[in-house]
């Protein structure tokens, strides 16, 4: 095992599948010169040359759709959204053209190309550049989704995603750049659509995500000291959405608290709460509960940020309920 950074597994797993492919190259604003806006595309440069590593204007819609296009003729482009508040202006390839190319060509077309970026908040970034756009892209037909929460899996996702033949949204956190983790040295792939278990439990089930698996196992440490054993579930791909785990899970603890960064409407949460009230009815012992971002743009005053923010105190309030012991 290695200690890296969750920034260096994913600069890892561009480095490693460059090299073994020289159809995958790398663009996006500032990925060359600047190593990127998080230095994740730090050194490329000059290991791959200016083709494969291509800075861009200000211009999100005109280097996804040349990214698109790349796609199509069998290139496997990796396109770097500086934030994806910022693919917004790009949402329209992404979704009218990458997602609906194989469909629209009756399987004649593929486009393996790998959106990504860092989304949710960080710190008194504010209304416009703090905000988790995971369930929109989850709602599309022809899309992968994919939000690692650690740097193992980000390094092991993002590895499968570049080989995968669809179009994959790949939405990093924002605050986890940082983050330090094991990740296995040599060839390592973690499977798209597939959750893993990140912590046993026996009481209570924590379905998470990115950012919220450092939430929620913080939550499940407090709670251990109460006497309390909570499962962290997390997703790590949200469509395909693994709900085999999620419901063995489930039907172990017989509670579940499902915890995402972004709102509540319409959420990844609201698609995990009809899962389990569908296929596992008859295992719970309580109603399943969330606890996400407050609705609400996020406020730029960090205490009201920080009220605005799903936190391992909202966590275990949440599991106290489901286990009527805090109501």
């Amino acid at each position: 095992m290695a200690l890296l950074t969750y920034r260096d597994a994913l600069n890892a797993a561009l480095r490693e599948e460059m090299a073994l492919d020289d159809r995958v190259f790398l663009m996006g604003e500032e990925v060359a010169e600047y190593d990127g806006a998080y230095k994740v595309s730090r050194g490329l440069l000059k290991e791959f040359g200016p083709l494969r590593v291509v800075d861009t204007p200000i211009a999100e819609l005109g280097f996804a759709g040349i990214g698109v296009g790349a796609a199509m003729v069998g290139l496997r482009p990796v396109i770097e959204f500086m934030t994806w508040n910022f693919a917004l202006l790009a949402i329209d390839q992404v979704v009218n053209s990458a997602a609906k190319m194989r469909y629209m060509s009756g399987g004649q077309v593929g486009c393996p190309i790998v959106f990504r970026g860092p989304g949710g908040a960080a710190l008194q970034l504010a209304a416009q550049h703090s905000q988790s756009f995971e369930s929109w892209y989850a709602h599309i037909p022809g899309l992968k989704v994919l939000t690692p929460g650690t740097p193992a899996d980000a390094k092991g996702l993002l590895k499968s995603a570049i080989r995968d033949d669809d179009p994959v949204v790949f939405i990093e956190g924002e605050m986890l750049y940082n983050v330090k983790g094991e990740v296995p040295e040599g060839e390592h792939l973690v499977p798209i659509g597939k959750a893993e278990v990140k912590r046993a439990g026996s009481d209570v089930t924590l379905v998470c995500h990115s950012k919220t698996v450092t939430v929620a196992l913080k939550a499940a440490e407090q709670l251990a000291e109460e006497g309390i054993s909570a499962e962290v579930v997390d997703l790590r791909t949200i469509r395909p959405l693994d709900t085999e785990t999620v419901l063995n899970s489930v039907g172990r603890t017989h509670r579940c608290v499902v915890v995402e960064e972004g709102w509540a409407f319409a959420g990844v949460g609201a698609q995990i709460v009809d899962v389990v009230q569908l296929h596992a009815f008859d295992e719970l012992d309580a109603p399943v509960l969330r606890v996400t971002g407050a609705d609400v743009p996020m406020p730029y005053n960090k205490h009201l940020e920080r009220a605005a923010k799903a936190d391992p105190a909202k966590v275990i309030a949440a599991v106290k309920r489901v286990l009527y012991t805090g109501i």
